[in-house]
């Protein structure tokens, strides 16, 4: 059982939770992820270590509440337990000591991007964060990425924010103006690190990727998460989750996160049996 210490509501559709596992905590690296279940009914989901504190033996998670699980996990409270959160699980980042990166999330992607511009940012590397919102209401982690950058841009689709654009919009406009980045860390929706990978190849950027497949067992058993990376069948949770954006197969991989849509939908829907359970709980 591992007891929730902390819970905070970051925008309406996310929550970051710090959760008390010191085995974790004390060997986890930037990139790596835990599998939570929230009780002996739940399904295994993967989220991404946002964060650790090896003093305070803590591990951070931020999730977007997308389905039943993640749903049934926000129900959750500070003193609550949850019953399983395994990790740290997949290959930590292979972060090198260049001297310019740029570090860029997508919405819900934020959360992975900031460790990863964390452990850049303390290497003495010059970080740009790039972050992109739909909306202003839905920015998450402004000054933590602030803190760990030399600079910060923060973009969303309808310029709520004062600054209208894509995160590609942010990348091409310092490529153009001289920014010469030794590598390129994006990680968000498949589509958004996809446009990415069209920017940095052209120019030869050292781009990887954050995979976030369907994921079950997180041991490369059920093959669920697998995935084409320069012709070949890789798994995310065992090879991964991070690759080489120019060798990944995007569009096979949004077939494959579309499959179970319909599903996620109905979880979501007030005349889903289940939710009407977890309401009742």
């Amino acid at each position: 059982m591992f007891k929730i210490l902390e819970k905070a509501e970051l925008n309406p559709s996310m929550t970051k939770m710090v959760v008390e596992a010191p085995l974790i905590a004390k060997k986890a690296k930037p990139g790596q992820f835990i599998i939570y279940r929230v009780d002996e009914f739940g399904e295994r989901v993967p989220l991404t270590i946002a964060d650790t504190d090896k003093e305070k033996g803590s591990v951070t998670i931020i999730f977007q509440k997308v389905g039943y699980s993640t749903m049934l996990l926000d129900k959750l409270n500070v003193g609550d337990y949850i019953l399983d959160f395994v990790g740290p699980l997949g290959v930590p980042t292979e972060l090198f000591n260049c001297k310019k990166a740029a570090v860029i999330g997508g919405g819900a992607g934020c959360a992975i991007a900031y460790p990863q511009a964390k452990a850049l940012f303390n290497m003495g590397v010059d970080v740009d964060v790039i972050a992109g919102f739909r909306n202003k209401d839905l920015i998450i982690l402004e000054d933590e990425m602030k803190a760990v950058s030399s600079r910060l841009f923060v973009l969303t689709d309808d310029g709520s924010n004062g600054v209208k654009g894509f995160v590609t919009t942010a990348l091409e406009a310092n490529i153009n103006s001289g920014c010469e980045y030794d590598l390129v860390i994006a990680i968000g929706p498949v589509p958004m690190m996809k446009a990415v990978c069209n920017v940095t190849k052209p120019h030869g950027i050292k781009t990887i990727v954050s995979m976030n497949p369907i994921m079950i067992d997180g041991t490369g058993m059920c093959g669920g998460c697998r995935l084409t990376v320069g012709g070949k069948i890789k798994f995310a949770c065992v090879d991964g989750p991070d690759f080489d954006g120019f060798e990944v197969d995007f569009d096979e991989l949004m077939k494959r996160n579309a499959m179970y849509r319909d599903f996620e939908q109905k979880a979501r829907s007030k005349d889903c049996r289940l939710l009407k359970q977890a309401e009742v709980d």
